[in-house]
């Protein structure tokens, strides 16, 4: 039984609504998503570690959960606000439900309230810190809580989410046959691959192995001498959440790798290469989370239509000399990629890997694999 929850903002701003998943009281900065599905994918992914996600697709839980979707072994998102949880999982590949799983793992969703307001109010007023409860429903309390929760900035969230030790990925993508979900064979493995795990997606490690690598994931305190002292041909750099800028280590990890290994950086990752080469971030009013950002490649003019989830941008002005911006966001026009002109490095602030989609860089994980063979 669903029991009556409360949403209240830093800014006095309170929506009511309905619990389902864990109860209790939750707290983060809360943000929204506009993708149309993949829910399951938004749910595990690291990267909202410290957040509350607004999905503004009105029906959500529709076909259920599957293990084979996560995009790692556990929730790390705070809590989940949709308009409607289905009451029917409708997959052949369904293992459970949505509100089961959120149970499982005490993760407190709301349901109920007009998210539609929310993401407009979201969208003027800015991201900010907030509190779902079904213990507390006096919102004066409520917004008084929220107001005295600390923001993302300056904050390390990798440490949250990152490996406890090292270890190998070989699994390849999957493919869906009638009645059954496989892992397709990997494409010979040719390139040895180190990733830094800020907060990895799973369907990152597939991706690297479908073109050809052989991946070992490390945690994002590994110093450079360690991924030197492996010899790798390349170095991965992962999404993950929160301030780049607060990844101090990482950051000094990597300028320590600029010039000795051929590097390839997605999201945070993209991030943390950016300001290892001395750029500079900032925090974004709302944020980008959603698989319908459209992105422009500065050199052929094309156009793709990405995934994307972060807080926080590259201050294109910082860039320092022989560093070109490669991507624009015809958004806003924030920086999406960048690349070194004469060292072997590049990264894009959207997710390649997107699952389930859009699939339209996907060619970014060849352009690695060739980058690396070509500095061998």
């Amino acid at each position: 039984m669903s029991r009556p929850a409360l949403l209240a903002l830093a800014d006095g701003r309170t929506f009511s609504g309905r619990s389902f998943g864990a109860e209790g009281e939750a707290e983060g900065e809360i943000v929204f998503n506009t993708s149309m599905s993949g829910y399951q994918e938004v749910i595990t992914d690291p990267s909202y570690c410290g957040q509350m996600v607004v999905m503004t697709y009105p029906l959500i839980g529709n076909y259920g959960i599957n293990k084979e979707d996560f995009e790692s072994a556990r929730p790390y998102l705070k809590g989940f606000i949709i308009k409607e949880l289905s009451g029917i999982a409708s997959n052949w590949r369904s293992q459970g439900t949505l509100d089961d799983f959120l149970r499982q793992h005490g993760v407190l969703g709301l349901q109920g309230l007009d998210t539609r307001a929310l993401t407009r109010h979201i969208r003027d007023k800015g991201a900010q810190q907030a509190v779902i409860s079904t213990r507390t429903l006096d919102p004066a309390t409520l917004v008084e809580k929220a107001r005295k929760l600390p923001g993302l900035t300056g904050r390390d969230l990798v440490r949250e989410v990152t490996c406890a030790a090292p270890y190998d990925w070989d699994e390849g993508e999957w493919e869906l046959l009638p009645g059954q979900t496989l892992p397709r064979p990997p494409s010979g493995q040719n390139c040895r691959v180190v990733a830094y795990d800020f907060g990895i997606k799973q369907n990152i490690l597939r991706k690297l192995v479908q073109a050809g690598c052989q991946v070992r994931v490390v945690p994002a305190s590994t110093t450079a001498a360690e991924i030197l002292e492996d010899r790798p041909d390349g170095v991965f750099l992962s999404n993950g959440p929160g301030d780049p800028a607060a990844v101090s280590y990482a950051i000094e990890n990597v300028r320590n790798l600029i010039g000795r290994v051929p590097i390839f950086g997605i999201c945070l990752g993209h991030q943390i290469l950016s300001l290892a080469l001395g750029a500079g971030s900032y925090k974004l009013r709302f944020g980008h989370h959603g698989g319908n950002q459209p992105v422009m490649d500065l050199a052929t003019r094309k156009v793709e239509i990405t995934a994307q989830n972060h807080g926080f941008a590259i201050d294109q002005g910082s860039l320092q000399e022989g560093v070109e911006v490669t991507s624009i966001n015809l958004n806003d026009e924030t920086v999406e990629g960048l690349r070194h002109r004469e060292l072997p490095l590049f990264s894009v602030q959207y997710h390649p890997e997107a699952s389930p989609g859009p699939h339209d860089s996907d060619h970014l994980f060849q352009k690695f694999v060739a980058m690396m063979e070509a500095h061998r």
